[in-house]
């Protein structure tokens, strides 16, 4: 999809061309539908919210909140912090009702993403340890969401957060050693 094309298509939408929605969604569908299958990736196998369902409550999320996008890259930025907050969502819905405990071990690997089922209780915490990594730094908090989340690439999380990539593995290698300790006490 060209660059050019959605970031027009998105500042017709911002500026309240209801139309120029349909055109972002149908712009940008491939693209989340992709973070979401990377998403879906992580989490148990018999989840109840599938790839397609995820991407269209995130859609509703986006519109829902400002609708106020500079970029491209932003616009795909918020969709990964979208996606953390529906399916933390669901984790905490789903434990509420099932009462699950343990943390199971919890791959951050920069070289090799974490592909297996994703435990509620490891999410819950994740998500815990994220939103403390904010408090004090919010970039770095923000490449766990992309990278983890939606699978964005070093290159593609720069240019969410307009810094440099070399930040960006800085920001990764850091954030990977505080959640470790902040999850499992290592």
């Amino acid at each position: 999809m060209p660059d050019s094309e959605l970031h027009s298509t998105l500042a017709r939408f911002c500026s309240g061309d209801a139309k120029a929605g349909e055109q972002v969604i149908a712009l940008a569908y491939p693209e989340l539908k992709r973070m979401a299958r990377l998403a879906m990736a992580k989490e148990r196998p018999n989840h109840t919210l599938q790839p397609t369902a995820l991407v269209n409550e995130v859609w509703l999320k986006l519109i829902g909140g400002q609708g106020l996008y500079a970029s491209r890259a932003q616009f795909f930025g918020l969709a990964a912090r979208a996606m953390r907050e529906i399916l933390v969502d669901y984790a905490r819905k789903r434990l509420t009702e099932k009462r699950n405990a343990g943390v199971a071990p919890l791959s951050l690997d920069a070289n090799q993403p974490f592909t297996g089922e994703l435990p509620i209780p490891t999410l819950l915490a994740l998500d815990q340890s994220i939103d403390q990594l904010a408090a004090f730094d919010a970039r770095k908090a923000r490449v766990v969401e992309m990278r983890f989340f939606a699978g964005m690439t070093d290159e593609e999380i720069a240019t969410v957060l307009a810094v440099s990539e070399r930040t960006v593995k800085r920001d990764w290698i850091f954030a990977k050693a505080y959640l470790h300790q902040t999850v499992y006490g290592e």
